[in-house]
């Protein structure tokens, strides 16, 4: 297949990548804009095998097998509930896979080097002919893509796995650090420059060099993602999902290849925003969470005053049946419990009932962003009725009832009324101002990010105890 070829076929898929990303900011477009994107891979997978270069047909093709296999039997086995910790596994074999190219490309370089020192006549093909072609900046050059490479992937491999157990519950969601804190970040960090620095001006074998930065990288990884809280998750994944696409983008410059540089930066980038925007809905900044995450050490917390008073089943449903209007509030809770489907029937039979149903959908709640409103379409929930919480916030002192689903620092007022909070300051919705508060939950614990939620002791406030579904399914018999 000739350059020519190729170059138009990564062309299209990077248009098509970029339309997919573009899609995917809406509900109604996301199905659309994720055939954007298989067509997409497809095209570059297949330019990329068939293009110039292109070698070891058999061990690709084996490759493509059992890769593809393994992705769709994950696709399937893999609930709605989990897709949190599927993404951050996804971004550390990423990770990985840049560790892996970049030392390849390193060992590469030394063995093309050589024979050329030797003045060996080899003929050369695919990676090893494109270092043969490079010229001493270039190899230059060639060294900061591989030290970049492989300290981003090995950041990334570590922390993603650190976020995979945290959000699957294996791994405690407090943050937690080694004595010395941050400083041990900042050493390994120095340290990493050091080594590139002799790797760079070629000081001992270049090989060590990289093993020693990888080792540290993977370091920096797992201790930076330990010590943030379970709050700042939705922050984490994106976060590591930026992480991913520049390692790629390093990837694509080591290899050569333009489509790789150019999804490699579109990945980067929308999750550099992605991570933004998370910040500004938490109103935190994105060095603070990296330093800290929620439920770390504060001042003393406000004494929470009054008790939890627990409600049943028939007292919800006569507050719905006697109520016009009534939100409800998802969050991981109703995830875990699968709820989404009983919630969906609550929703229809309310509306038939002539009640204004919405939902209030906070920009960080779940474990992933836009985790809820995959949930909800995925239970066939109509898209017009699905508000954020800048849409909805103001409507909650003329709404009736909000029934909470699982949900915790979302709802949480301390974040408005006590200033020694760890997430004071975050904006949340407030649910507190209508006129009955039902909160489906299945214990007094707190939430994920461990922090005591006052809205659980208010007046208007009760308690649905219980499994979600199950909760959610005991009220559809009752409404009238």
């Amino acid at each position: 297949m000739e350059y020519g070829f190729t170059t138009a076929a990564y062309v299209v898929a990077s248009v098509l990548f970029i339309l997919s990303l573009g899609g995917l900011s809406g509900q109604e477009s996301a199905k659309r804009a994720i055939w954007y994107g298989i067509v997409g891979m497809a095209l570059a997978v297949a330019a990329t095998l068939f293009g110039p270069g292109a070698g070891n047909w058999f061990l690709s093709l084996v490759m493509i097998a059992i890769g593809g296999t393994g992705g769709w039997l994950v696709a399937k086995r893999v609930q709605m509930t989990e897709m949190p910790q599927l993404v951050a596994a996804m971004h550390s074999l990423v990770g990985l896979a840049a560790v892996f190219v970049g030392f390849n490309a390193q060992i590469e370089l030394g063995r093309v080097t050589r024979l050329i020192a030797e003045g060996v006549p080899v003929a050369f093909t695919g990676f090893a002919a494109l270092l043969a072609g490079k010229t001493g900046p270039e190899i230059a050059m060639l060294n900061i893509e591989v030290f970049l490479g492989i300290f981003i992937g090995a950041v990334t491999f570590t922390g993603s796995v650190v976020a995979f157990g945290k959000l699957s519950g294996r791994v405690d969601g407090k943050p937690k650090k080694l004595p010395g804190g941050h400083m041990l970040n900042a050493g390994a960090l120095a340290l990493s420059i050091l080594f590139g620095i002799l790797y760079f001006t070629g000081v001992g074998p270049a090989v060590f060099w990289l093993i020693l930065v990888t080792l540290l990288a993977f370091f920096i990884g797992y201790h930076l993602i330990m010590g943030i809280g379970g709050a700042d998750m939705p922050v984490v994944v994106s976060m590591l999902n930026s992480y991913s696409g520049w390692a790629a983008a390093a990837i694509g410059f080591t290899l050569g290849n333009d489509l790789l540089i150019v999804t490699g930066a579109l990945v980067g980038s929308s999750g550099a925003i992605l991570s933004y925007i998370m910040c500004k809905a938490m109103n935190r900044n994105f060095v603070s969470v990296i330093l800290g995450g929620f439920g770390g050490e504060t001042g003393p917390a406000a004494a929470i005053e009054g008790e939890q008073i627990a409600i049943d089943a028939d007292g919800v449903a006569s507050a719905l049946n006697e109520a016009d209007s009534v939100v409800i509030v998802p969050g991981y809770g109703m995830a875990v419990a699968q709820a989404q489907g009983a919630v969906s029937e609550l929703t229809r039979k309310l509306r038939a009932a002539g009640k204004t149903v919405r939902f209030a959908i906070h920009p960080v709640a779940g474990r992933l962003p836009g985790h809820m409103n995959v949930l909800l379409a995925e239970a066939k929930v109509p898209y017009d009725i699905v508000l954020e919480m800048d849409e909805i916030n103001e409507d909650f002192p003329s709404t009736d009832v909000v029934i909470i689903i699982g949900s915790n620092d979302i709802v949480n007022p301390a974040a408005q009324d006590d200033p020694n909070s760890p997430i004071a300051g975050m904006p949340v919705l407030e649910v507190w101002r209508a006129k009955q508060v039902f909160v489906s939950k299945r214990g007094q614990g707190t939430g994920y990010s461990g922090i005591e939620n006052p809205l659980f002791f208010k007046e208007n406030t009760r308690m649905f105890y219980g499994d979600a579904k199950d909760s959610i399914n005991k009220l559809l018999p009752m409404i009238d």
